[in-house]
Order: structure tokens, then C-alpha cells, then sequence
């Protein structure tokens, strides 16, 4: 149990040392190939240095704190803007999407991992990983007070 609690928190410390952002994706509007749930690792970069068909992460506008990741349609250097589409779209999105509201592109995904993080890292989810140790710790007690009275 110490192992997995200890790799769970190296999923989400260690990817911030070398630079990553992690998100938790929302919406299936990049289904199949980044489904509801997964945890995707966004690096930052250049967004002149974007290439069409990359999947980007970007604000969908300044004043809001919604995070989108869609597919670059078309990275339009001229004007400073991206023109992006998820891939269950059938349309590109409406307005494009302007370079001070870019992230980072897209550099991992873990498919339905992001749904166990938000979980244990969720009230509940805390409150169930402490009562997991407690419980471990108790059980350990007990089986050396049974291996005592054997004696």
C-alpha cells in the first residue's frame, strides 16, 4: 500500500520538477485518443514553434480559468493565433484562440488515471487513504500482540 501511495505521489510531483503541468480531462471532446478522465502532462513552449495536428492546453479566455486541449488545426504565426478542433468535433472551434491564452502542448496522456488522482486527492479520498494506513497500522498491532500470546 506505502508503494503505491508513494508512486501515485511521484505522478504528481515529480512531472512538475522537469517542467510539466498535469490536468484532469473533463470532457470527451478528444475522443477517442485522449478519453474523459485521463491525466494529460502539458510542457510549456514557443507557440510559434506549434505544429499543426499537435494537441495544445489553453484558456478558453483570460478572464476564465477554463482549461481546453484540443488539436492545432492551424498555427497561425502572422496574427499570433491558433485555429484548434477536438477530435469528436465536427467543427473547428468558433473563435481562434489567441497565443497569451496557450499553455503548452500536449506531451503525455495516461488514459482514466487523472479520475483516480482527483479521487485521492479529493476530501473523501484523503480521508479513505488515512484510514487505510490507520487500519494497516491497527492490523499490525494486533497480529504482533496474537504472535506474543503464542509465546
Amino acid at each position: 500500500m506505502i508503494v503505491i501511495v508513494v508512486l501515485l505521489c511521484c505522478l504528481l510531483t515529480l512531472p512538475k520538477v522537469f517542467g510539466y503541468q498535469m490536468y484532469h480531462v473533463l470532457s470527451g471532446s478528444m475522443e477517442p485518443e485522449i478519453p474523459v478522465g485521463s491525466l494529460i502532462y502539458i510542457r510549456e513552449g514557443k507557440a510559434e514553434e506549434v505544429q499543426e495536428g499537435d494537441v495544445i492546453a489553453f484558456y478558453a479566455s483570460l478572464e476564465d480559468a477554463g482549461i481546453i486541449t484540443h488539436r492545432v488545426v492551424k498555427n497561425n504565426v502572422v496574427s499570433g493565433s491558433f485555429r484548434t478542433k477536438g477530435d469528436a468535433n465536427e467543427m473547428e472551434d468558433p473563435l481562434p484562440i489567441p497565443y497569451e491564452n496557450y499553455i503548452g502542448t500536449a506531451a503525455l496522456t495516461v488514459p482514466y488515471l487523472g479520475m483516480l488522482l482527483v479521487c485521492m486527492t479529493s476530501l473523501y479520498g484523503k480521508i479513505g487513504a488515512v484510514s487505510l494506513i490507520v487500519l494497516g497500522v491497527i492490523l499490525n498491532m494486533i497480529a504482533a500482540f496474537l504472535e506474543g500470546r503464542e509465546e
